[in-house]
């Protein structure tokens, strides 16, 4: 049988965090969390997952930055990432896009 697809959930808010990994297991996914930008980008480089759902606002390093992270690593640029936010303002979507977002919640 064929592995579960891993969808790394980076979200600093538990209770969405919860209910986005509720949602996908339901769906057949494995799930694994971050908290954090910088554990987003550690998890990621350590499980590399088949696609990042990623929050623009987060302590410390944001999403923004971890997603130009990401499209600069060698290894990890070819991540999907969409992100999931409360910022919904015609320029952030526009900065999280030109940053290597594949999509935008």
């Amino acid at each position: 049988m064929a592995a579960k697809p891993t969808i790394l959930i980076v979200e600093d808010e538990a209770d969405i965090r919860e209910l986005v990994r509720y949602h996908l297991e339901q769906e057949g996914y494995a799930v694994e969390e971050a908290d954090s930008g910088e554990k987003a980008l550690e998890r990621a480089a350590a499980i590399r997952p088949a696609l990042v759902v990623l929050d623009l606002m987060l302590p410390g390093t944001d999403g923004l930055e971890v997603c130009r992270r990401l499209r600069t690593d060698d290894t990890l640029r070819e991540l999907p990432v969409i992100m999931l936010t409360a910022k919904g303002t015609e320029v952030d979507r526009i900065l999280g896009l030109e940053l290597g977002a594949d999509d935008y919640i």
